[in-house]
């Protein structure tokens, strides 16, 4: 969907911000970035991440050298159970044909972190390894039924429709995931049991269309011997709160999404660093730790001074991290080891 609106405009000659993915396929994610290129537009790609002020610290230590030489990255996403029931399962991302596979609709952030993270090295090769793990007809309890309303083991079932909606309403809690089952009307106990009762969020997690990665692992090996591992799975209590660990010649810097905590080797003290955020409330740009508006802040700052350096997330970049994560997605569907920029 992005690919065609975004040539045009870049043609036209605006500036554009763009929500990620860039697009379902390299080849057009190459097109969007050659005609911004070609252009002269400044290009932004909603890698939002990039501007959370606690990764941007991460970024900032890498550079200052507190843990010396990178040696290795360790990445984790814990989706959620409940996000990703209904996210990836019942929801708008749960097919490929009609969105995407899991790991570019949901962890192209985390491969642009890593890839970001390793700055000037470039990833020349990355394996994977995932599948649809769990949410399968085969994988159905004895005695449930094809809807959450209408099965005799419901009160058993972590992924009730139920318990992910209904309770939540009851308890007065009427935005996201409820909001988004029903987007024409007011998210009250009424609309949200009927929209159980006969649209797509009230089926059964073991009888949807899904066929998304519910579990996916990443390797990557880096120039100069870098390495890193990212995981991407659905079965935890956290929800997206995102764990990293990287490992230098001199120190160890560890994230657990609220500080940063660095461990020196020559002096055997960790200094942290905590999460902290001005974004101003009165935008409503708060989401993501601030990091919404910093991301939109940029980009108007960018047009403004006409200065491209302002944005984290421009073309080349983002082209290289999205790449990466076609070549990881080839390599998990080939079951091979796939050298990066290699087409065979």
């Amino acid at each position: 969907l992005h690919k065609d609106p975004a040539v045009a405009f870049a043609k036209k000659g605006y500036h554009i911000l763009l929500e990620k993915p860039m697009a379902t396929t390299a080849e057009d994610c190459v097109s969007i970035v050659e005609a911004c290129t070609q252009n002269g537009v400044m290009l932004s790609v909603g890698h939002v991440l990039r501007y959370d002020p606690l990764i941007h610290k991460i970024k900032e230590l890498i550079d200052a050298g507190v843990v010396g030489d990178v040696i290795h990255i360790q990445h984790l996403e814990p989706v959620g159970f409940y996000h990703f029931a209904h996210s990836f399962v019942r929801g708008n991302w749960r097919n490929e044909a009609e969105s995407s596979f899991s790991l570019l609709a949901k962890s192209c952030h985390d491969i642009d972190l890593i890839h970001h993270w390793a700055g000037a090295r470039r990833c020349v090769k990355v394996s994977s390894f995932g599948s649809v793990s769990h949410f399968q007809k085969e994988k159905k309890p004895t005695g449930a039924g094809d809807r959450c309303f209408d099965c005799s083991i419901e009160t058993r079932c972590p992924y009730s429709a139920r318990k992910i909606y209904l309770d939540r309403v009851k308890r007065g809690h009427a935005g996201w995931p409820v909001s988004v089952i029903c987007p024409n009307s007011i998210a009250d106990i009424e609309s949200v049991t009927e929209a159980l009762r006969t649209g797509p969020y009230g089926r059964c997690v073991y009888e949807c269309d899904n066929d998304v990665c519910s579990n996916q692992v990443v390797n990557m090996e880096f120039e100069g011997g870098l390495t890193a591992a990212f995981s991407m799975v659905a079965f935890t209590e956290e929800i997206c709160q995102r764990k990293t660990t990287i490992y230098g010649s001199m120190g160890e810097l560890s994230c657990n999404g609220h500080e940063i905590t660095v461990f020196d080797f020559l002096t055997q003290r960790s200094t942290k660093h905590t999460k902290s955020s001005d974004a101003p409330s009165h935008f409503g740009l708060s989401g993501h730790g601030g990091a919404d508006y910093h991301l939109i802040n940029a980009f108007i700052s960018a047009v403004a001074n006409n200065d491209p350096s302002l944005i984290r997330s421009g073309p080349e970049e983002t082209l290289a991290s999205h790449l990466l994560v076609f070549e990881a997605e080839r390599s998990r569907l080939e079951s091979r080891v796939v050298t990066c920029g290699d087409d065979a």
